[in-house]
């Protein structure tokens, strides 16, 4: 049988919390078609939602990223998450939890027992393992759909236009200001939107940058230091995990060419005082 015929088959029918009735397809049937037609998941999950029946694992999505054809703009969709530590590694699982497509995972370094605070793929029995490839093995247990690109290095001016090629958005969640600045300028220069994350102790913030925008030069300086001040002030574990979640809400909405981002400004948030703050960057 051919794809469409199998997806139609294996359809059942299902009721939307609100009570409307739609076409489901499980993540059971959603494999075997894979297998007998020797596809993809992915494959099977985009012909699927292109004739309106819908795999479980995204009737949850569909209210906000605009329905199915949403949610097939997001699995072919590709988004890079540069950094995989208390930011990137939720960042990366949401993502890969919305059904974003193609995921590139960036980090050079591995797994230490300070990172078991705050750091989601960060586990006892991981310790010493690259946090890319770490969080690559995650995912895919999060979502087999997905296609996973994995550089267990660190961003350089030599490998970083290769890792950023065919990318739609770029997820920032470095923790030196210089690889950031470095980031920064290639997704300028690849003509590539920016979603900016930062935290330390209670504090944290977010820009979302496109290329000619005022940038990381209008929030740290022209010649900032290295690292910022989490190193004084701590890294606790609800700080990034809010603003990761915030960066992939920007990213998404970029992924579904929605305008209502926070760009040209940063959002600044104070979890002490509960205070939530923009300040407008101005205009280069």
């Amino acid at each position: 049988m051919e794809l469409t015929a199998l997806i139609r088959a294996q359809a059942r029918e299902a009721v939307m919390p609100g009570g409307e009735s739609y076409l489901s397809l499980s993540l059971a049937s959603v494999r075997e078609i894979a297998r007998i037609c020797a596809c993809s998941v992915k494959e099977v999950e985009i012909a699927a939602l292109e004739k309106g029946v819908i795999p479980e694992r995204y009737q949850r999505n569909l209210g906000t990223v605009g329905g199915p054809t949403g949610q097939v703009r997001l699995l072919r969709a590709r988004a890079a998450v540069i950094g995989l530590g208390g930011l990137g590694g939720l960042a990366a699982e949401l993502l890969a939890r919305m059904g974003v497509g193609t995921l590139v995972l960036v980090d050079g370094d591995s797994f230490s027992e300070s990172n078991l605070n705050r750091q989601l793929v960060s586990t006892e029995k991981n310790l010493g393992q690259n946090k890319a490839a770490a969080a690559a093995v995650r995912l895919q247990e999060v979502n087999s759909a997905l296609e996973l690109i994995t550089f267990p290095c660190f961003i350089t001016p030599e490998n970083t236009g290769t890792i950023l090629e065919g990318c739609q958005v770029v997820l920032d969640c470095l923790d030196s200001l210089g690889a950031r600045f470095l980031l920064q300028r290639f997704c300028r220069e690849l003509r590539l939107p920016l979603v900016h994350g930062a935290i330390a102790q209670f504090y944290g913030q977010l820009a979302v940058i496109f290329p000619g925008d005022p940038g990381l030069e209008r929030i740290y300086g022209p010649s900032p230091p290295d690292r910022g001040i989490e190193k004084e002030l701590g890294n606790p574990a609800a700080t990034p995990a809010l603003v990761a979640s915030l960066q992939v809400q920007e990213a998404m909405k970029i992924l579904l060419g929605r305008e209502d981002l926070m760009r040209g400004r940063l959002l600044f948030v104070d979890t002490l005082q509960g205070v939530f703050e923009t300040v407008d960057l101005g205009k280069d």
